[in-house]
């Protein structure tokens, strides 16, 4: 796996300087709630985009210099949001709950048992009817570019989600890039905590 640093060294393709557009409809129509967790944040456009809801909004992630442009921005925008270094396989290490979990192509990098132990850290932050609300790149996505070995099946979802949780929607979405203005096809997912 490439380390969290070297994904930043230039602006990766998938950090648009804006929130992603089935995130801002999410948010728009009311659907984050209470405290928030972006996991994965990156550079922090769901986190901060949670924080100027008025909601308490943390983000994590492995990226230092990812978190250092986060923190940068919520100075810049007068955010109050929280940055934290931490790996998202071990969330229970934080001590907190959530009731929504954000999650822009994090889940897609997950294998096998890192990908069982982020479903389990998931859950172990997410109080009872709190919500995931997941953006991965789709199985559907065409041809031989850099998404290739990211590529997520519905029926992967539907099996690492498939107990303490209730699958709402798998959707058809697009995650915009910086690279091609026709995104990368993707699927939004929400569930709820058992």
């Amino acid at each position: 796996m490439t380390a969290p640093d070297d994904l930043y060294v230039t602006p990766p393709p998938w950090d648009i300087g804006r929130p992603q557009p089935a995130f801002r409809a999410l948010a728009d129509a009311g659907a984050f709630q209470g405290r928030v967790l972006d996991v994965g944040c990156g550079t922090g456009e769901h986190t901060l985009l949670a924080a100027g809801l008025g909601l308490a909004a943390t983000g994590v992630d492995l990226a230092t210099t990812a978190l250092a442009t986060a923190q940068h921005k919520a100075r810049d925008r007068d955010r109050p949001a929280r940055f934290l270094h931490h790996d998202a396989r071990d969330l229970t290490e934080l001590g907190e709950s959530f009731d929504t979990v954000l999650d822009c192509g994090l889940f897609h990098i997950f294998t096998g048992a890192d990908r069982a132990a982020f479903v389990t850290s998931l859950r172990s932050v997410l109080t009872p009817g709190g919500r995931y609300f997941m953006l991965c790149f789709s199985d559907e996505q065409p041809g031989d570019g850099w998404p290739r070995v990211h590529r997520v099946a519905r029926s992967e979802i539907t099996a690492a989600f498939a107990e303490g949780w209730r699958i709402d929607s798998i959707e058809p979405a697009t995650i915009d890039i910086t690279t091609d203005p026709a995104g990368i096809q993707a699927w939004l997912v929400a569930a709820t905590a058992c």
